[in-house]
């Protein structure tokens, strides 16, 4: 089944800026899908309208094959929004806004409390209950956030930059909570600049940039397209000069860091056995930087050639 089903959506604004340019996108249900794409790009736009907050100019949406025009109720009811910035009552405590949320969709008081104390408790806030909002720090208002979107059971989580200003520790907590609800069926979109986030979470992916899908497919394709991928190796030492060796191709970052670009179709083994055959040890190694940032930054050349 398609969760979301979007066939040539435009948005202009008053002012004349055309914020999406007759965009079509399929996410199925039960997906963790990333929409990528710098700021300006359209994303939010693109969000706004499939949660009924931003009235679209043309095209069609359906949510669950619900149609956005003939049932925004249905469509409504079936999405759980996160959205960038904080938009809760500072002066409520955690539960309170829990709670009044569920409200809204009709939820009895006494199952509205159970899944209240659930999500609270699903996202590490349940000792903060009685706090109010304003005095919980970034990252818990993050996860309240998360929480409120999530007590009504929406079979769709719409995240708009949802770990902004989190840090790496509480970030990890929250992806292995996201992958958890994911698994249990609820369909995820997911917008963010970490982008190695969208790498380690999401299944399928679409970039957008000004207003257009400028790719749509899953991440192990995408990923497939690098001719080469980059490593930053610590090692005990650096040897003068460094070893040729053939397509790996090496450069001395510092005393004892080598960047290493490793083409497709090599393994880092066949180049960890390599240096060792020139006494070089390897000691531990990372990515020098994000796959899918190089990704896109080589789509957006292509598109201004075009």
């Amino acid at each position: 089944m398609t969760a979301l089903s979007v066939r040539e959506l435009t948005k202009t604004y008053k002012d004349g800026k055309v914020a999406l340019d007759g965009i079509n996108l399929d996410v199925d249900a039960g997906a963790f899908f990333g929409l990528l794409g710098p700021n300006g790009a359209g994303k939010s736009t693109l969000i706004g309208i499939i949660s009924t907050m931003v009235t679209k100019s043309g095209g069609k949406v359906e949510v669950f094959g619900n149609d956005l025009d003939k049932d925004p109720w249905a469509v409504k009811s079936s999405i759980g929004l996160v959205p960038q910035e904080f938009n809760f009552n500072t002066f409520e405590t955690a539960e309170q806004i829990i709670t009044n949320q569920a409200g809204y969709y009709g939820i009895p008081r006494r199952l509205a409390r159970a899944r209240t104390e659930h999500y609270l408790k699903s996202l590490g806030l349940w000792e903060k209950r009685s706090t109010v909002s304003r005095n919980l720090s970034g990252g818990m208002k993050r996860r309240l956030m998360i929480a409120r979107a999530l007590v009504h059971e929406p079979r769709l989580l719409i995240l708009d930059e949802p770990t902004a200003g989190v840090d790496i520790e509480l970030r990890r907590s929250m992806w292995d909570f996201l992958r958890h609800i994911n698994d249990q069926g609820t369909t995820i979109i997911l917008t963010t600049h970490y982008l190695e986030e969208a790498e380690s979470l999401c299944r399928d992916i679409a970039f957008i940039d000004e207003g257009r899908i400028i790719e749509n497919t899953d991440v192990k394709t995408l990923l497939q397209r690098l001719s080469t991928h980059s490593f930053l190796l610590d090692v005990d030492t650096v040897p003068e000069p460094l070893p040729q060796l053939g397509d790996f191709t090496l450069k001395k970052v510092e005393e004892q860091i080598i960047e290493a670009e490793v083409p497709r179709g090599s393994t880092l083994s066949e180049l960890i056995n390599r240096l060792s055959e020139h006494g070089v040890a390897v000691l531990s190694m990372r990515n020098k930087s994000n796959r899918l940032e190089e990704l896109f930054m080589r789509m957006l050349d292509v598109e201004d050639k075009e």
